[in-house]
């Protein structure tokens, strides 16, 4: 798979996200200047606003960026489940298990979720923004929504499990393992807390053994 070589305002523009990002998840939006990011970025403010037109600009930018990569991981990893087995509920096992086992690789812990960073700050955001936090949990939602779906075409769950509930039950758990692993310094807890939640569905789905 080729690389694309960015361009100098390219590298520029992503350099600008990347110190963004991680002010964000540091000290929240709010605290987040633009003239801290030029001075670390090395560049002029002419610089900056030639690449965001403000401050509301630059969280509508790093929002997009983020949404679409996160929503790119979870389409790698499902497409490559998805390979290795026809039955719907194994594929998002298996799905889930290449989940658990990206986030205990990470050499730190977690650094947090910027969609969820915005709406701990709802009121400081335009109308637009907030929109757009909204429409990338909603994409997640929509993505494992899909996938209860087809699990429950072939394996009816127990006890009549709202799928609904269940796709947005994962949002939860990840951010409540992000919480647990920040506050406890250990990588672990957020990867089995998505395993925790991969044994829910399995018992939601999985047929009982004949007695």
């Amino acid at each position: 798979m080729s690389v694309k070589v960015l361009s100098k305002g390219e590298a520029t523009r992503e350099r600008l996200l990347d110190l963004a990002e991680e002010a964000v998840l540091q000290k929240g939006f709010g605290a987040t200047t633009i003239e801290e990011l030029i001075v670390q970025a090395g560049i002029t403010k002419s610089g900056f606003f030639y690449h965001f037109h403000d401050k509301n600009d630059l969280a509508q930018a790093l929002l997009r960026r983020y949404v679409a990569r996160h929503n790119g991981l979870f389409d790698d990893m499902f497409r490559r489940s998805n390979d290795l087995t026809d039955d719907p509920l194994q594929s998002f096992l298996v799905g889930l298990k290449f989940f658990a086992d990206m986030l205990a690789d990470l050499p730190k812990t977690h650094p947090g979720c910027v969609v969820a960073a915005f709406c701990y700050q709802d009121q400081q955001f335009s109308r637009d923004i907030r929109a757009l936090s909204a429409e990338g949990i909603r994409s997640w939602r929509e993505k494992v929504r899909t996938h209860l779906q087809k699990i429950a075409d072939t394996y009816p769950p127990r006890n009549g499990a709202d799928l609904d509930a269940m796709a947005d039950m994962i949002a939860a758990v990840v951010e409540g393992g992000i919480i647990l692993s920040r506050t406890f310094d250990d990588n672990r807890l957020l990867a089995q807390q998505v395993m925790a939640y991969r044994n829910y569905v399995k018992l939601a789905f999985e047929p009982e053994m004949a007695k």
